[in-house]
C-alpha cells in the first residue's frame, strides 16, 4: 500500500521547494503558489520564534504530499491562544484515498497544539468535496464563504474552523479503520 505505510513525513526544507512546486502546479494549475511564497513560509518555520510548520511526505526519493500551517494572533473572541491557519495540503493523485491527507492534517493539528492555538482555520474550494469531507471528519465546521477567493478562476472558498485542536481525534480511516489521538509534538528548530 502507498501513502499510509511507506510515505515518511518530515520537515520541509528549502531543497524540497522544486519538487513541491511541481506537485503544486500539477494539482493547482490556476492558483499555484510561487517559489517565493514557499521560501517566505519556510523562513518562519525554524528556531525559537517559529510561527509555521511545513512538512513533506516522501516515498523513496519522491515527494508525494506536503502541508503547511501558520500560527498568529488570538482567537475570534480574543480570550484564547493564537489562531492557526492551514495554508496548504496536497497529495499526489496516485495517493488519493490512501490516508496520506489524514496523516498530513494530523501533523498540522499537532503543530497547532504545540503552538497552543485555540482554533484552526482554513479555506477550501467549494468544488473540492474530497478535502471538505476530510476536514469535516476532523470536526471542522463551515462558518462562512469567501466569494471569488481563488483566482483567476473566481472560485468561492468555504471558510472552516476547528475549535480546540488539542482535543481533536484523528478519525478512523475509511479503509484501514485505524485512528489515533492528536497529541502535541515539538517543532524542530
Amino acid at each position: 500500500m502507498t501513502g499510509t505505510d511507506t510515505a515518511v513525513l518530515r520537515e520541509m526544507r528549502w531543497w524540497d521547494i522544486d519538487s513541491v512546486l511541481e506537485l503544486e502546479r500539477d494539482l493547482f494549475p490556476e492558483d499555484a503558489w510561487s517559489r517565493g511564497m514557499f521560501w517566505s513560509e519556510l523562513a518562519h518555520s525554524r528556531g525559537p520564534g517559529a510561527t509555521r510548520r511545513y512538512v513533506v511526505a516522501e516515498e523513496g526519493d519522491r515527494i508525494v504530499g506536503y502541508a503547511g500551517l501558520a500560527a498568529a494572533g488570538v482567537d475570534a473572541e480574543g480570550d484564547g491562544g493564537p489562531v492557526a491557519d492551514v495554508q496548504t495540503i496536497a497529495v499526489t493523485r496516485d495517493h488519493w484515498g490512501t490516508g496520506l491527507g489524514t496523516r498530513l492534517l494530523t501533523e498540522l493539528l499537532r503543530a497547532a497544539t504545540t503552538f497552543e492555538c485555540a482554533e484552526v482555520m482554513l479555506e477550501c474550494r467549494v468544488d473540492n468535496v474530497r478535502a471538505q469531507k476530510l476536514y469535516e471528519r476532523f470536526g471542522f465546521e463551515i462558518i462562512g464563504v469567501r466569494r471569488g477567493y481563488y483566482q483567476p478562476g473566481n472560485v468561492d472558498a468555504l471558510v472552516m474552523r476547528l475549535t480546540d485542536p488539542s482535543t481533536t481525534v484523528n478519525p478512523a480511516h475509511p479503509v484501514t479503520g485505524q485512528g489515533n489521538g492528536v497529541q502535541g509534538t515539538e517543532i524542530h528548530g
